[in-house]
């Protein structure tokens, strides 16, 4: 028994050290989002809690104060080089109309192809399957060039309409790919039985299979939106005004320096979404990630 035992603690303590090696950036992240500039360039010491927190960079990237403006209400110019503002709202508001967006047509066409490759029996459709798998281990910046000329064409360039496109595109094979397993794990005999009592081949889809799927749905959901959420590279490329959160953290990084306090601000802030989406689907995400693992 102490063997046993000895065993399960010993995995226990590997488990929560290998997690909070994974949640320490997270945690340093949310640190050093509330601390004050003195705190984060300290050259003297790695400052962990010995400073006053202070919502300031939040309220620099969330509510468009002035970084000018709010050093000299503290009274101290450390750190601040003009009048500029690093309002975020704006960016916040696009790039979660993007990912919603992107997530909600990404889904839809995916639900509706992963199904055909399923259930529909074509010449043709294990090359076609094949050639969906290949667009996922081709890297973006090999298509970049071509992708910007012909956004700029098309009149799409530096739009959400454009944004959401090219999000759509980059994670409908991930998504086909999905849902094709988890619609292949309803048996066909669910189809023929409901063919049988006269349903149509849309009526089995919307009334029968996809209420059987839902979980799959919620895991192809969460993952296409935080694919989108966090996409740099094409969001980079295809907008100048326009900017989605990775590239606004990106202009964070100015010709004084790195602005690490409202960087982290803005990142910290960026997960919330996330995890409340996440949240919000929970039940349905856990029954998909396990759809299919157990078989009779």
């Amino acid at each position: 028994m102490q063997g046993p035992r000895f065993t399960r603690i010993l995995r226990d303590i590997t488990a929560v050290l290998v997690v909070g090696i994974f949640m320490f950036p997270i945690f340093w992240w949310g640190l050093t989002s509330i601390k004050p500039i003195s705190a984060i360039f300290n050259k003297d010491e790695v400052v962990f809690f010995d400073f006053e927190p202070t919502l300031v960079n939040y309220q620099v990237v969330l509510f468009g104060k002035s970084r000018a403006e709010l050093a000299i209400e503290s009274g101290s110019t450390f750190g601040v080089g003009g009048g500029s503002t690093y309002d975020s709202r704006k960016t916040i508001l696009d790039s979660t109309l993007v990912a919603v967006g992107s997530t909600a047509l990404t889904v839809f066409l995916g639900v509706i192809a992963a199904y055909a490759l399923s259930r529909i029996n074509f010449r043709g459709r294990q090359a076609y399957l094949n050639w969906i798998l290949s667009q996922r281990f081709m890297p973006p910046i090999a298509i970049i060039v071509p992708i910007v000329f012909m956004y700029h064409y098309a009149g799409l360039r530096d739009t959400i309409t454009g944004l959401i496109f090219i999000h759509t595109l980059i994670n409908l094979p991930i998504a086909v790919l999905l849902m094709k397993s988890f619609f292949d794990d309803v048996p066909v005999d669910v189809d023929e039985a409901a063919m049988l009592d006269g349903a149509t081949r849309f009526q089995i889809f919307r009334k029968v299979i996809l209420p059987l799927v839902t979980g799959g749905v919620a895991a192809t959901a969460v993952l296409c939106f935080v694919f989108s959420w966090t996409e740099f590279l094409l969001s980079l490329f295809l907008t100048n005004q326009i900017r989605t959160l990775p590239v606004k953290i990106s202009t964070f990084v100015t010709s004084t320096g790195s602005e690490w306090g409202f960087i982290s601000a803005l990142g910290t802030s960026a997960i919330v979404p996330s995890f409340i989406f996440i949240l919000l689907v929970q039940k349905q995400l856990v029954r998909g990630l396990t759809l299919g693992s157990l078989k009779d």
